[in-house]
């Protein structure tokens, strides 16, 4: 029995995709479930598993264009795998004969031969050599550096680099600048890290902080979660955070939805799923929809400031930062803190300067009066 390979479907914004990578060709025996080939969308990387075990067909190839629902090949349950077939040895070619050596011109020749050779036609001339053709002049090879390399971009990378320009095109963007004493979060942190782990079987991070001021602050000017469609402003009532995670294959924003309901353990559930799936190419589509606000961590990798771009058609982003002690001043005296920058990326069409900078220091003063957030907090 054959059964059929169809291309998954892989959202509604989806409407094609590119095989990425063939692995397992055509003729093997595969098993249920094992990984057939890889294909590309715009937005994320999916795997395509046999649906059965037997002998695979493949109709199509690396680089081919699909579409959702496509029948791709088929499995023979009933096959058992061919053999890469083995390579003929070439067959001698059939001896030719040699013609007769004709006689030296001193050799001696009878009369019977001389009146033989008077009945054969002529041998004809070879003719006369042509002049030679012009050659056409060789085309213009494109200059190489030995030490550069080429290689295709994926689809992933095409569409962040298309979805790049056209939000620095198609909006306002404007940056604003804060910085947070992160002394509470870090004394909470170390003082109930050991506790929280065995509550939870999961680590007590700072995003968990970051996730939870912001939804407050969302709820304080819902603005901020808002985005344009058209002539209107749409308000979304749900906190859908989006969290940045990179990739060998590139920057990804997996959603945690609804993440005012969320307790500061299922915040950090929900970011270990989504690092564990980054790591193991296993991000889904669903996993990426829906987003009404983004956080990045630049920190993580050393930065020291910088201004995130948006997340269309998301109107804000929040940038985190590395942690630094610096002296600041506190009640007159100079201190040392922990400090962190933080930036706001703002759509100015839809949010005023006044709406951004307020919603900065109420996540500023969250951050810096963590207990508050751990008021009611369930078990998770």
């Amino acid at each position: 029995m054959k059964v059929d390979i169809v291309v998954p479907s892989a959202g509604e914004s989806v409407i094609e995709a590119t095989i990425a990578q063939i692995l397992k060709q055509s003729g093997t025996f595969v098993k249920k479930e094992e990984e057939i080939l890889e294909l590309e969308t715009e937005k994320v990387n999916q795997i395509v598993y046999a649906p059965e075990a037997g002998t695979l067909t493949l109709t199509v190839s690396v680089e081919d264009k699909v579409k959702p629902n496509q029948v791709i090949g088929s499995i023979d349950t009933e096959g058992k795998g061919e053999s890469a077939p083995k390579k003929e040895e070439a067959a001698a070619p059939p001896a030719t004969p040699q013609p007769p050596v004709p006689p030296s011109e001193g050799a001696r020749r009878t009369p019977e031969s001389f009146v033989a050779s008077l009945s054969k036609a002529p041998e004809p001339r070879a003719p006369e050599p042509s002049a030679p053709e012009p050659i056409p002049p060789a085309p213009k090879k494109i200059v190489t550096d030995e030490t550069q390399k080429r290689e295709r971009m994926s689809g992933l990378r095409r569409t962040i680099a298309k979805r790049l320009v056209q939000v620095k095109n198609e909006t306002a963007m404007l940056t604003t600048f804060n910085e947070v004493d992160m002394t509470a979060v870090m004394e909470i942190r170390a003082r109930e890290k050991d506790a929280f782990i065995k509550k939870h079987d999961v680590k007590l991070g700072f995003m968990s902080f970051f996730v939870k001021a912001c939804v407050a602050a969302l709820k304080e000017f819902p603005t901020v979660n808002a985005f344009i469609d058209g002539d209107e402003i749409v308000y979304n009532s749900a906190c859908h955070i989006g969290i940045s995670v990179s990739t060998p294959k590139g920057l990804m924003v997996p959603v945690l939805k609804t993440a005012e309901n969320l307790t500061f353990a299922g915040v950090e559930r929900g970011i270990q799923t989504f690092a564990k799936k980054a790591r193991e190419g296993g991000i889904t589509i669903d996993d990426l929809q829906g987003g009404t606000f983004t956080i990045t961590n630049g920190g993580v990798f050393g930065s020291m400031l910088s201004t995130p771009i948006l997340n269309p058609p998301q109107s804000a982003i929040l940038g985190m930062h590395n942690i630094v002690k610096r002296a600041v001043v506190i009640d007159d005296k100079i201190v040392i803190r922990p400090m962190m920058y933080l930036a706001l990326t703002y759509d100015h069409r839809i949010i005023d300067g006044r709406e951004a900078v307020s919603f900065l220091v109420r996540v500023r003063e969250i951050l810096e009066k963590p207990d508050r957030l751990l008021l009611g907090e369930s078990d998770g």
